[in-house]
């Protein structure tokens, strides 16, 4: 079947096609790095790494480009708040300069790329802070004001959305505009509500421009971006849901008002929130986790990966440590269905198997369908254990979960001598002690099962 996936721009399915049959241009919203990620935002990258693993699974080239937003993301949507990395600066005490911003940056993008290690994910193309290319920020703010698109305020110069008849066409209109429920608040200098900063001024801190000191504004930064490294026209746009209503219908503006060219993007692809407790996790509101906080508890963060590829990414997901748990052994099982095929064969790919993941794939990325399929190849008598652990490795191409580096492990000596007075225990037919040493094996992270006639030991 083809390649079809959920396109927010059409609110529908699409059959997916390059615009250069040769290379997939993508682009995907990276974080904001006064602060560290948390496992909500890594979800919308988790998606992102599948994304392009499943271009590439169906034959395509994938150039993906990622920003670091390091300037000029206001807490609010109106243009309005602190700037984000400043907040970061006050928390940790660091004098405001522009110096001690990149440091702040570079360190929690450093923890950010650590964490993109943990959960499998796959470095982009390129990686790139939005401060390195203020130049072009403010080029593309000139070509805007040179068609007539921009007008002056006290604190900046800011987008005229009026002058863009389908202004809105991402999320499906024009907003009905009231005190209650609009997420853009209104400006007395602004001369519609939902015009949008493209340059922020700032005499304390920021860069020289035609305009004033001050930062390009958040929108621009990626638009920018997007068309230095993939070109005025790209293919696809990977956000989370909450960048539709504003962020992502800001840069579509700016950039078709700037370039003439429609569409800017052609495939709009949006993953949901996870949250907690019925609510959204978020830094601002301090509702949230690290992955670290996963691995404090002892939970590979692997699981939290299997767990995201459950549900479809466009499903809203409720994150319990319950639940976490669950998707942690079943991980496990897994992995010892995997391992329980013997040493490694080789083998070929089961076609049949094969198909059936792909289609799931191609229908919007139906991890949860194509997480099925797996299971089934490694439960099914029929296929031999050569060519299942050949199928399951050909999976994990785009699922990610760590196959590839997958090994028995050395089991402790102290394991092995519990397991050897329990088989003892069971020659004398003491089942009481037997069943004490199983249990004692048990409380220390492993498994005895009897086999023919001996036992295998594994790690729980």
């Amino acid at each position: 079947m083809p390649l079809k996936f959920f396109n927010t721009l059409g609110r529908k399915k699409e059959i997916f096609t390059p615009i250069d049959s040769k290379e997939v241009r993508m682009y995907t919203c990276g974080p904001t790095v006064y602060n560290y990620a948390h496992i909500g935002n890594l979800r919308a990258y988790v998606f992102a790494d599948v994304l392009c693993r499943t271009l590439e699974y169906c034959g395509y080239k994938v150039k993906q480009i990622m920003n670091i937003t390091d300037m000029g993301h206001l807490s609010s949507d109106a243009d309005s708040g602190e700037d984000k990395m400043t907040k970061g600066l006050l928390r940790e005490g660091k004098e405001l300069t522009l110096k001690n911003m990149r440091k702040l940056a570079d360190f929690y993008t450093e923890k950010f790329k650590e964490d993109l290690v943990k959960l499998n994910i796959r470095m982009p193309s390129g990686l790139y802070y939005a401060s390195d290319l203020v130049k072009e920020d403010a080029d593309l703010v000139k070509r805007l004001e040179e068609k007539g698109y921009t007008y002056k305020t006290r604190d900046g110069i800011y987008f005229d959305v009026s002058k863009m008849p389908d202004y809105g066409a991402l999320w499906g209109g024009k907003r009905t505009w009231s005190e209650e429920g609009a997420r853009v608040e209104i400006n007395s200098e602004k001369r519609h509500p939902e015009d949008f900063a493209l340059w922020k001024f700032n005499p304390k801190i920021g860069f020289p421009s035609p305009w004033g000191q001050g930062f390009p504004g958040w929108h621009i930064e990626c638009s920018a971006m997007g068309m230095k490294y993939l070109g005025e026209q790209f293919d696809v746009h990977t956000g989370g849901v909450d960048h539709i209503s504003t962020h992502h219908t800001n840069e579509i503006a700016q950039s078709e008002c700037a370039t003439g060219k429609k569409p800017f993007v052609r495939f709009w692809l949006h993953s949901e929130f996870v949250d907690i407790g019925g609510a959204k996790m978020a830094k601002s509101d301090e509702n949230f986790f690290k992955l670290n906080s996963i691995i404090e508890k002892g939970i590979n963060p692997v699981a939290y990966r299997y767990w995201l590829l459950m549900a479809n990414y466009r499903t809203k997901v409720n994150f319990t440590w319950k639940a976490l748990e669950g998707a942690e052994a079943a991980l496990k099982r897994l992995y010892r269905l995997y391992l329980d095929q013997g040493e490694a064969v080789a083998g070929n790919v089961n076609m049949k198997y094969k198909n059936k993941f792909k289609k799931y794939l191609e229908d919007d990325l139906d991890t949860p369908r194509a997480l099925t399929v797996m299971w089934n190849v490694l439960k099914d008598e029929k296929v031999s254990n050569a060519d299942k652990k050949a199928t399951v490795l050909d999976f994990d191409k785009v699922l990610g979960l760590g196959f590839e580096n997958l090994k028995e492990e050395e089991i402790p000596d102290e394991i092995k001598k519990l397991a050897l007075e329990r088989e003892e225990a069971r020659g004398k037919k003491d089942f009481k002690k037997s069943d004490q040493l199983r249990k004692k094996i048990n409380s220390l992270g492993y498994e005895i099962k009897d086999i023919g006639g001996g036992y295998k030991i594994n790690k729980i």
